[in-house]
């Protein structure tokens, strides 16, 4: 009798272990339930590069640092080319069990939106992305912040620096001149440069700037090539909108200030660093996970400002900038945030000679490519006011391009 009892304790057993262990929380990557064991929700990233692009480094930094704060789990996956490959990494992250997936870049924008049709019960995340004005798909967003205003800050400091060398009598030219690194001829890199340079410009009027591109977002040889380039055709301050070191590095190298993006390149770079602009993308990481975690709907189209903190700059290397310039930077700061003072000014800057008080552009982003939206009112350009994406492809007077063949 007490061996059929004992028999039977241990069959017990063995059929509880399973049950145990299915109901006692396991590691891996369906870790990081509550106290009472039920799962966290998860939250997948997509990334073009990795975090030797400053570009990415500044999305994954913040998405962990999000998900940690939300209590959600996060799941990356990192280095996936702008084709099918980010289809097939969305498909991998809703098999995943993931409830809201984020991509990066510009080019990941299709794909997300094709995973997003086929997947309805996922929210998906084009971050950067430009069609979900008009794509009628409930569950894909965009969203982006107006670092055109981030990149104008950026330039009054440029613009202090370039009058401190002319005082100093060691222009390389007549004139102070500024050279930019692009990526690609989109709208996105002509706000940026525009903006950059329309800041130096409000300190330093007599300023203009070169530009050149490397029809990529991430190639460290093309743009050290690249700045090196602007730097021998008599640049005396060097910014960017790519995402290496290239940039910094050549300048480093020449001895000639830099205005970095995305990251502030001091540490490597103390003699020539000048400050750095970037977007804080927190703040929208925890508006969307917190509208999945509720159920609830959140914006097709999120622009992050000044005022939520998705606009930020870098450390200010007071070694390198021109006296004053923290305090200027506080007083344009101040005049952005309460509307006294607008990036795109019309009565700041010209189109072939003239000033303009009308503009239509390209809001909508359909397959038209029609210029369809009046964007000039009351004395300025509203960038970013009618979807997130920037869509400034204005060539404006002092702006030079050395190339034009990335579009």
């Amino acid at each position: 009798m007490k061996k059929r009892l004992i028999a039977l304790m241990i069959c017990l057993a063995m059929v509880m272990m399973p049950m145990l262990a299915a109901c006692g929380g396991g590691g891996g990557e369906e870790a990081g339930g509550d106290e009472g064991g039920e799962a966290a929700m998860k939250v997948g990233l997509i990334t073009l590069h990795d975090e030797n692009s400053t570009y990415d480094k500044n999305f994954l930094d913040a998405f962990q640092e999000s998900c940690d704060k939300m209590g959600v789990e996060a799941i990356i996956m990192k280095n996936v080319p702008e084709g099918q490959e980010c289809y097939d990494a969305a498909g991998e992250l809703v098999d995943k069990g993931c409830a809201l997936i984020f991509s990066d870049s510009f080019g990941h924008q299709g794909f997300m939106l094709q995973a997003a049709k086929d997947n309805p019960d996922v929210q998906f995340v084009s971050c950067t992305g430009d069609n979900a004005l008009v794509a009628n798909q409930d569950n894909f967003h965009n969203a982006f912040a107006s670092i055109y205003e981030g990149r104008y800050l950026a330039g009054v400091a440029a613009g202090m620096k370039l009058n401190e060398i002319k005082e100093a009598g060691k222009l390389k030219g007549a004139t102070p001149k500024m050279g930019y690194v692009g990526a690609f001829t989109y709208a996105e890199v002509v706000s940026g440069y525009t903006s950059f340079y329309l800041g130096a410009k409000s300190v330093c009027p007599d300023v203009t700037m070169d530009v050149t591109f490397t029809g990529s977002w991430y190639d460290e040889t093309a743009e050290k090539e690249g700045a090196n380039k602007l730097i021998q055709g008599g640049c005396d301050l060097i910014s960017q909108h790519a995402d290496s070191m290239g940039a910094p590095t050549a300048c480093k190298e020449a001895g000639i200030p830099d205005v970095s993006y995305n990251g502030s390149t001091m540490e490597a770079c103390p003699d020539s660093y000048i400050i750095s602009s970037k977007i804080n993308w927190s703040p929208f990481y925890e508006y969307a996970i917190k509208a999945v975690q509720n159920g609830e709907a959140f914006d097709t189209n999120w622009t992050g400002t000044l005022d939520t903190d998705s606009v930020q700059l870098t450390e200010l290397n007071e070694n390198v900038a021109a006296e004053g310039t923290a305090a200027k930077l506080e007083e344009v700061e101040a005049g952005l945030k309460d509307g006294s003072i607008h990036v795109f000014d019309t009565s700041t800057f010209t189109v072939d000679g003239k000033h303009l008080d009308s503009y239509l552009a390209d809001v909508e982003a359909d397959e038209a490519y029609e210029h369809e939206t009046e964007v000039i009112s009351d004395g300025y350009f509203h960038e970013s006011e009618y979807r997130s994406a920037p869509y400034f492809d204005l060539q404006i007077d002092g702006i030079n391009l050395l190339d034009t063949n990335f579009g």
